[in-house]
């Protein structure tokens, strides 16, 4: 069978499966990967014609669970730990007290973005929703702009910086260094967040949609519960609360600049290089964040240990769901890509980002997750900028596909149905607020991408 034909039927079986058939994405990708090992014809398998087809699929999932397992679980662990102490309340109850209580939107637009970072962006808007209904609450003004705040920051880190799953696996996927995807996404997401909080503003002033909550609330008060600082005990330090978060990205960075600075010891050098292992880095910011919760007042060791359990829990689900993607990405190489894809270059370098861009945009739009669609993305793509000589360097075909995730946040996504249920917005307000807000920043986030790889292409 054709490369074009097999990658067809891998586009269409993941689409059956998790849109119509309603399939966990794991199941999907594993059967996909398989379907398409069948398909490829021995001729084009070179060495691994000899291995069966189980063996062919098992070692793509073995590769980049081998990759990006332990980042992935280190990370869960961070994020559940981090909210348990409340240590994102305490950064937002920082930005808010640096940009005034009157630009409280601001104060959400930046723990969205930074909080985005380590943990998913449902948890960041789990966390953070109720502080904003609990801002609401005392002037009954800006709601919109509250919520959406939250979303703008939140969903780009999401999809452009590591170690959340998606742009982790994407970097992964075509051979990116970890400190370049994380400094590029944040440049790219920071443009793209403020795009987000422009719509946010323009929003809040021409839609009257009220934050509608289930208990009788009036004016001018906050349940204790929700009040920081108060009825569950005070709120962690500023500098414990923001260490686990910039210890990765600060260790991660030093390990990729070390060898350019002259000055610095040898031994001193090959220190960095250890802690600043990819592996070790979230490891140990993850211990940083399990010693701010086990130090958090009437906290226990049975705390500590049921937050590191459902982190593991959760931070599973993703590396097999991630895993199986590598096995899919594994087999299309091995069904003939590469062929497909040096016909598929585009004459104009820079037009490899929309197309990039645009290919994710499409599956998310029809299955509704932001990982997936970055999953199943890079499997057609990065072959297509393997096989080009782009002038630019491969970080931004990465960010278009990031950015590409962004639209087409409808009701077949769990975050569209998150916002919409914590907030009490119809769907028709959701559409119009948060799913039009975070197309705006996927497309200003595609333009910024093609900018900085016109001007800045690192190459």
């Amino acid at each position: 069978m054709p490369p074009l034909a097999i990658l067809t039927v891998a586009m269409l079986l993941v689409l059956a499966g998790v849109l119509w058939a309603r399939l966990h994405p794991f199941l999907v990708l594993i059967v996909t990967a398989l379907v398409v090992a069948g398909l490829t014809p021995p001729d084009r398998l070179g060495d691994a014609a000899a291995l069966p087809i189980g063996r062919r699929v098992a070692e793509g999932f073995g590769k980049t669970a081998h990759d990006i397992g332990i980042l992935i679980a280190m990370a869960s662990i961070l994020g559940q730990c981090l909210m348990e102490a409340r240590g994102a309340e305490r950064i937002v109850a920082a930005i808010e007290r640096v940009v005034g209580r009157r630009r409280a939107a601001l104060a959400f637009l930046g723990a969205g973005f930074l909080l985005g970072i380590p943990m998913f962006a449902e948890g960041v808007f789990y966390l953070l929703l109720p502080l904003a209904k609990a801002s609401w609450r005392e002037t009954r003004r800006h709601g919109v702009l509250l919520v959406l705040s939250i979303v703008a920051g939140a969903t780009m880190t999401h999809s452009l910086v590591p170690p959340t799953p998606g742009p982790l696996f994407v970097a992964d996927e075509m051979g990116i260094d970890i400190a370049l995807m994380m400094r590029q996404g944040m440049i790219v997401g920071a443009v793209a967040a403020l795009a987000g909080f422009g719509y946010a503003t323009w929003a809040d002033r021409h839609f009257d949609i009220p934050l509608r909550t289930a208990e009788d609330d009036r004016p001018g008060t906050v349940p204790d519960d929700e009040r920081p600082g108060t009825a569950i005990g005070p709120l962690p330090p500023l500098w414990a609360s923001l260490l686990p978060i910039l210890l990765p990205v600060v260790l991660i960075s030093a390990d990729s600049a070390v060898d350019s600075i002259a000055a610095i010891p040898p031994t001193v050098a090959r220190v960095i290089h250890v802690v600043g292992d990819k592996n070790l880095a979230l490891t140990v910011s993850a211990f940083a964040a399990i010693l701010l919760l086990a130090c958090r007042p009437r906290s226990s060791r049975e705390k500590v240990r049921q937050a590191v359990a459902a982190a593991v829990l959760e931070g599973g689900e993703i590396i097999l769901v991630i895993a199986a993607g590598g096995a899919l990405g594994a087999t299309l190489r091995q069904a003939g890509m590469a062929e497909l894809a040096a016909a598929a270059v585009p004459q104009h370098a820079l037009l490899l980002l929309p197309i990039a861009w645009g290919v994710t945009v499409l599956i998310r739009a029809a299955q509704g997750s932001a990982t997936v669609a970055m999953i199943t993305a890079v499997g057609i793509i990065a072959p297509i900028a393997d096989a080009a000589s782009l002038p630019y360097h491969e970080v931004y075909v990465a960010l278009a596909i990031g950015c590409g995730s962004k639209p087409g946040m409808w009701m077949n996504d769990s975050g569209f149905w998150v916002i919409a249920r914590m907030t009490g917005m119809t769907e028709t307000e959701t559409l119009k607020t948060a799913s039009v807000m975070v197309a705006i920043e996927g497309t200003v986030g595609l333009l910024a991408t093609m900018a900085l790889a016109a001007s800045w292409p690192l190459n």
